[in-house]
């Protein structure tokens, strides 16, 4: 029965093409720190610590569910807070209707990877495919809203963080299915990282296109 989970996990890593972004997305260069007043710290700081929780919390997700802890409510409870909290910290920039959206699109990626979660520990093949197309679809629909409201955020880039992103977590469930302990502890500390880039470019852009508010 585990090799016949662990399949269902390798169909939904094939299916998200190659990972070759993940290099590209974190090859970015790092903001010169010396050039960050309070204003710009006063976002930064908090975003990061938001796609810190994203990471860890989605991390917590798969640990109950795999396991079918007791506790998986209240974690998925927790995570789908944390997706308010990100639609929040835009709303002083792009408005409390945006921030909502931002929210609701965030929330169905929640929503999607408990799904797939489950769907793998259950080995059903059928809906591990069927809720990754959606989880894809989702992801695009995040890029597109973001990058529709500040130029600033790359289409391409935004795509490859959220692709690598969604790669990332499917590699937590793959490592944990094989009981690749130490495998899954190192991809859980990479996907911490890679969302610390996602909140750096996106207090990037936010910097870019509102200048006036972080001098």
């Amino acid at each position: 029965m585990k090799r016949a989970i662990i399949s269902f996990i390798f169909v939904l890593l094939f299916s998200m093409g190659n990972t070759a972004s993940l290099a590209s997305a974190e090859g970015r260069v790092p903001v010169d720190s010396s050039c960050l007043n309070a204003k710009v710290i006063n976002l930064k700081y908090p975003m990061q610590q938001l796609w810190v929780e994203h990471a860890w919390w989605i991390r917590s997700l798969i640990v109950s569910t795999l396991s079918d802890l007791k506790d998986k409510d209240a974690v998925l409870a927790r995570l789908l807070r944390n997706q308010e909290d990100l639609g929040n910290i835009i709303k002083p920039y792009y408005g409390v209707v945006a921030g909502n959206k931002l929210t609701a699109l965030l929330k169905e990626h929640i929503i999607i990877a408990g799904k797939i979660i489950d769907a793998a520990r259950k080995g059903d093949q059928p809906h591990v495919n069927q809720f990754n197309k959606d989880w894809v679809r989702n992801a695009d629909e995040i890029v597109v809203f973001l990058t529709s409201a500040n130029p600033n955020w790359s289409k391409k880039v935004l795509t490859e963080m959220f692709y690598t992103h969604l790669k990332l977590t499917t590699d937590e469930v793959l490592d944990r299915l094989k009981e690749d302990w130490h495998g899954d502890i190192q991809t859980a500390d990479t996907n911490e990282t890679h969302l610390i880039h996602m909140g750096d470019i996106l207090t990037e852009g936010i910097v870019k296109q509102f200048p006036n508010k972080f001098q």
